[in-house]
């Protein structure tokens, strides 16, 4: 599971070096990479093996309106292979960094089943948001309701 923040910077390729504590978890699946798509003004990185479970229940959903078709198109369509080269980096394309707003610093949050990648003002952004929605009473009742 992918858990914790890190701040890293973009080089001037568009590289970034992967977490040694991501890396491991990256290791431990069929292919050292991940495939990286778009998605809340952000990126997400999932192991090969949770990307296909992602297609798999995409695939069998049931419901085929318009607005999955678009979904699907979209984030489906803009996913990358990327793989770790010997100096454990990615290599994000232009167009998922220009997508994210990636310039230099970044932080890449773990969540789970997947990591993010986020510019580092869009991630402050992403803070102060929560600092606002936790002082709603609706949200603070779904956080209760985890027991925290």
């Amino acid at each position: 599971m992918f858990r914790g923040t890190s701040f890293h910077t973009l080089d001037s390729k568009g590289r970034i070096i992967i977490p040694s504590r991501f890396r491991e978890i990256i290791r431990n699946t069929e292919n050292d990479g991940v495939v990286i798509s778009r998605m809340d003004g952000t990126l997400y990185a999932y192991t090969s093996e949770e990307w296909k479970k992602i297609e798999h229940k995409i695939l069998s959903l049931a419901e085929k309106t318009e607005s999955m078709r678009r979904f699907r198109r979209v984030f489906i369509g803009a996913a990358f292979e990327c793989f770790c080269d010997k100096n454990d980096r990615i290599l994000i394309p232009p167009t998922l960094r220009q997508y994210a707003g990636l310039e230099k610093d970044m932080v890449l949050v773990g969540a789970l089943d997947h990591f993010e990648i986020w510019s580092l003002g869009n991630w402050n952004k992403e803070l102060e948001q929560l600092e606002t929605d936790s002082k709603k009473e609706e949200v603070r009742n779904e956080i209760a309701k985890l027991g925290i």
